[in-house]
């Protein structure tokens, strides 16, 4: 599950290690260091891709706001499914 946030500045190498450090207690991995948009990359389990967006949109707002960063609306969600991860051979030649 992916997900994405807008600032209102940009963000510091400080500030996304410690969303970082914040999402990893969820198997995630953080992005946006030098931008206005920071994020996360998170394993969730659901039934749905609605209930996955909605795990990761409240484990993602309690990292952000254990990183203390700056609140700002969500931009983008993305869900992929188990058996889509599987299927993305990245290595492999077309």
């Amino acid at each position: 599950m992916g997900i994405q946030a807008e600032a209102d500045r940009t963000l510091s190498r400080e500030e996304v290690v410690e969303l970082a450090d914040a999402v990893a207690a969820y198997d995630g991995i953080a992005t946006g260091i030098g931008s206005s948009r920071y994020g996360a990359q998170l394993v969730v389990r659901a039934d749905s891709r609605e209930e996955a967006i909605e795990k990761a949109t409240a484990r993602f707002t309690s990292a952000v706001e254990q990183a203390r960063l700056p609140d700002g609306p969500i931009v983008r969600t993305e869900a992929i499914s188990e058996e889509e991860d599987e299927d993305i051979d990245v290595g492999r030649p077309e």
